[in-house]
């Protein structure tokens, strides 16, 4: 170690990209080739929710807001979105309650939800994410490239 120069720390986590737990569920719906994918921001954090949107513009995605559960579900059944990325903890319907509502509906069943949270507990609970039709959960922090790429496998699959 050279005094002043610092130390560099690496850490191996057993699991993928930001602690990130696949449940293996593909989806129907692809984004055309003349529009880029639209992704559904579910995210009760104003600041996080924008974080996310330039994040997510800045990679190529069109991408339309909700700031709870319930006005989330509006907006995956009106505007249909090729992708959803949320927040576990959000108001109204928290993440779980939204995700099966999706699940429940024809037009929605088949868009690939990709989860984000601070609690990395939910990566003990893959029988919950399953059931709740959650294809992928990431733990924050999480790099907007790393979110992005693993939008961009969801769709694609």
């Amino acid at each position: 170690m050279n005094p002043g120069r610092g130390v560099l720390l690496v850490t191996r986590l057993s699991v993928d990209y930001c602690g990130a737990i696949e449940a293996g569920i593909s989806p129907t719906s692809k984004p055309t080739v003349s529009q880029p994918p639209l992704v559904l921001i579910v995210e009760d954090d104003q600041g996080t929710r924008a974080f996310y949107r330039e994040a997510l513009s800045q990679a190529g995605f069109r991408t339309v807001e909700a700031h709870n559960g319930h006005q989330a579900l509006e907006k995956a059944q009106s505007a249909i979105p090729n992708a959803v990325l949320t927040d576990l903890a959000v108001p109204g319907l928290d993440g779980f309650e939204f995700c099966r509502a999706l699940q429940r509906s024809a037009s929605t069943r088949a868009i690939p939800i990709l989860a984000i949270t601070g609690y990395s507990g939910y990566l003990d609970e893959p029988d919950r994410i399953r059931e709740a039709g959650i294809s992928q959960v990431l733990i924050k922090p999480c790099a907007p490239d790393v979110i992005a790429e693993h939008l961009r496998r969801l769709i694609q699959q």
